[in-house]
């Protein structure tokens, strides 16, 4: 090979390989750019998730104030009881560490009801509404020898949730116009 054909060789390999420099700027440009566009869609998208988080909170405080609302300054008649006193978003600890939140508690001498308020209630508030029960008597020893009613409170239920109150004797309270309607036909004493 004539060193006309070597150089000629060596200039197309050095004009493809500067061709290949120049994509790979370009390329790690575009990938730059990507980037800050990802940066700044996760800063919108958890803009939006605490807008979000801060209006389901706004629906659930709403919510519990609601049935709270209903039940202090209502008919504290409830499961044959007549009920004293009724608190909201009551926290308790114990020395062993465990803490729960109970959305409205209503008590008197010889009962308690423990209720959960949800805008629209799933068969998990079940669950997490049978997990209370067995941990009320631990947070509030005082009131261990009391009969333990449940109830869930909720604007709406699916009916698969209806079902499953039922079933664990848990009593359903709805809202029902600018008032509430308790049905507690299966109701268990725990």
């Amino acid at each position: 090979m004539d060193s006309n054909q070597e150089t000629n060789r060596l200039a197309a390999v050095e004009a493809i390989l500067a061709d290949f420099a120049v994509k790979m700027q370009e390329l790690q440009a575009a990938q730059e750019r990507t980037d800050r566009q990802i940066a700044q869609t996760d800063k919108q998208i958890a803009q939006i998730n605490k807008q979000i988080g801060g209006m389901s909170n706004n629906i659930g405080a709403e919510t519990t104030e609601f049935f709270y609302n209903s039940l202090k300054y209502g008919n504290k008649r409830m499961f044959g009881e007549e009920f004293d006193e009724v608190f909201t978003e009551e926290k308790r600890k114990t020395k062993k560490g465990f803490e729960d939140e109970y959305d409205i508690l209503m008590f008197n001498g010889q009962a308690v009801c423990i209720i959960e308020a949800k805008y629209k209630a799933d068969t998990n508030d079940v669950l997490d509404l049978l997990r209370k029960e067995r941990t009320f008597r631990e947070n509030f020893p005082e009131n261990s020898n009391k009969k333990l009613y449940l109830a869930l409170a909720s604007r709406k239920f699916h009916k698969k949730t209806e079902q499953a109150c039922i079933d664990n004797g848990i009593a359903i309270i709805k809202q029902v116009g600018n008032t509430i309607a308790i049905y507690n036909e299966n109701l268990k004493i725990f």
